[in-house]
């Protein structure tokens, strides 16, 4: 019997080469109007641009998108998807939905996370020249579920309908949506999807609309995996909230067009990943920087029953102390390993 081929993910470096090749003339055909685009997004993305219409217009808004935004949101769903694997055991998805999901970003991050699955999966936004780009870049992609997915126009808000999937990404669209529209949405697709997961920008307002994303989740009987150890009230109230970070590699068209000269940034996000079937959260998971001292690691952490509290990891732990000074902010503790 001849051994299964492997199929490849959809990797950082696939999604780049896709932007470079489709949008390397972008800046020097239209830099003006780039540039705007640019900031105008990166104003929206901060919170500072309330709209309840698609951020993403025209040509010159979705090309920005996609050299701004793109790599970002990916690194960011990707790393929310990783943290919701590490619970979540084998499971993996037949059918994904993508609500809002514009060029893709969503998409290849689903794509990189299960490159084995054999996945169907469909994207929904309202904007054509987004969903146009989205198809083209993924005509190309190493994974058949990028080049087989169905891109569909469609309003998202309350007459939004699904049909049953296993998996439903919603990543930073619920910012572009009035209040019941909102509602709406998380609702119906809490409804259609064994898994959701939601996505918003690392700030006040974004945590705060992953806040009620999560309730709403939890009252249509889904259980929150990550990052939450628990179904109850959160814990981090105001002034604070609950973000985590997603390291993103800048490329020589990123760089160009945002204007920045660092070849990183760090994507902040919030997110909730929440499922019908039972599975057992974190007992708890890291929400800031470990702080590194001599001998021992402080690591503030979001517990299953006691909330907010900080423990010290020191030598005499031995391997845990060893699997501290690896644990990074967004990390479920302890590891899967020791948990017991």
């Amino acid at each position: 019997m001849n051994a299964p081929v492997p199929v490849p993910a959809a990797t950082e470096n696939d999604l780049r080469a896709a932007l470079r090749d489709r949008l390397h003339a972008v800046p020097s055909d239209a830099p003006r109007q780039t540039a705007a685009a640019v900031e105008r997004l990166i104003a929206h993305y901060r919170g500072r641009t309330p709209t309840d219409s698609p951020v993403l217009r025209d040509r010159a808004d979705v090309a920005a998108y996609a050299a701004y935004r793109m790599p970002a949101t990916f690194e960011a769903v990707r790393s929310a998807l990783a943290a919701f694997r590490a619970r979540a055991g084998e499971w993996s998805p037949k059918t994904h939905v993508d609500i809002g999901g514009g060029t893709g970003a969503a998409t290849w991050a689903v794509a990189d996370a299960w490159p084995a699955a054999g996945h169907s999966t469909t994207v929904l936004d309202w904007a054509q020249p987004a969903l146009d780009l989205g198809r083209a870049l993924a005509a190309e992609a190493p994974h058949p579920s990028l080049r087989q997915a169905q891109w569909h126009r469609q309003p998202i808000g309350g007459a939004l309908t699904l049909p049953p999937s296993d998996l439903v990404t919603i990543s930073y669209v619920l910012g572009e949506l009035t209040e019941s529209d909102r509602e709406s949405v998380v609702a119906t697709a809490a409804r259609a999807a064994r898994t959701v997961l939601v996505v918003e920008p690392g700030t006040p307002d974004g945590y705060r609309r992953i806040l009620r994303a999560r309730q709403q989740l939890v009252d249509e009987g889904l259980g929150v995996v990550a990052p939450c150890p628990h179904n109850g009230e959160c814990p981090v109230q105001d002034p604070d909230w609950c973000h985590f970070a997603a390291r993103v590699n800048r490329s020589s068209l990123h760089r160009q067009v945002k204007g920045g000269s660092l070849p990183y940034e760090d994507e902040k996000f919030s997110y909730v990943a929440a499922m019908r079937d039972p599975v057992p959260p974190a007992v708890s998971r890291v929400v800031r920087h470990p702080q590194i001292r001599k001998g021992q690691v402080l690591l503030d952490l979001c517990t299953r029953d006691e909330g907010l509290r900080r423990t010290t990891v020191s030598k005499r732990h031995g391997d845990l102390y060893r699997a501290a000074r690896d644990a990074e902010w967004g990390d479920a503790w302890p590891p899967l390993a020791a948990e017991d």
